[in-house]
């Protein structure tokens, strides 16, 4: 594949407090930040998002007494898993990774700032009906595919590429500029699932190598 003038590259979440050593780090996920800078120069496009929650936020364990984080909690958008405080505006854990380009990126979507809603997708806030704003932006640049890296494959990442979809893009994911949390289950670990979840939805996969 060779991007062209209708391709945007979304890289997800690729902040300090999901890498080692963060309130709330994904294993592995500073091994994204090569491949995505990598991958930058290749598009003309590239926009980023940024967890950034007021403090309190709802999706913290701290907010809800006597609740642990890895927890879920019954909200009235639905079910909220609980987390670390994690990407508290301004603070360090909230800053993008220090090795990351940012100066390609035409479009920064700041998510998580309203503190009754947490939001893994750069679309939809977890209410799942109010919208970022970021598809009508894309679609006035005349973007119609849409191409993630970033952090987590599980969980933003998966929820990002999925409204993508649903916004009427295409979407594919790079699967070497990704990395996810893999929470056990049942049924095996949430990677696996997101991954199966997003096939199901039409969204191809790639890697690096495959972008010229």
């Amino acid at each position: 594949m060779t991007p062209g003038p209708t391709d945007l590259l979304l890289v997800v979440d690729v902040q300090v407090d999901f890498l080692p050593g963060g309130a709330l780090p994904v294993p592995d996920g500073d091994a994204v930040v090569r491949p995505i800078n990598g991958l930058q120069g290749r598009f003309r496009h590239v926009a980023l998002t940024q967890d950034w929650h007021p403090p309190g936020h709802v999706s913290f364990a701290t907010s809800h007494p006597g609740r642990a984080p890895f927890e879920t909690a019954r909200l009235a958008h639905g079910d909220q898993a609980l987390w670390p405080d994690h990407c508290v505006q301004g603070t360090p854990g909230a800053a993008f990774a220090p090795a990351l380009e940012t100066h390609r990126a035409a479009l920064v979507i700041r998510k998580g700032l309203q503190p009754g809603i947490d939001s893994y997708s750069a679309f939809l806030e977890g209410d799942r009906t109010t919208r970022t704003g970021l598809a009508g932006a894309l679609r006035e640049r005349g973007i119609r595919r849409v191409v993630l890296c970033g952090l987590a494959t599980d969980f933003c990442v998966l929820w990002s590429a999925l409204d993508a979809r649903e916004a009427g893009f295409e979407v594919l994911v790079v699967e070497d500029a990704v990395a996810g949390i893999d929470i056990p289950s049942s049924a095996g670990g949430s990677v696996a699932a997101a991954w199966a979840r997003m096939e199901a939805a039409g969204i191809g996969r790639l890697k690096t190598a495959d972008l010229a």
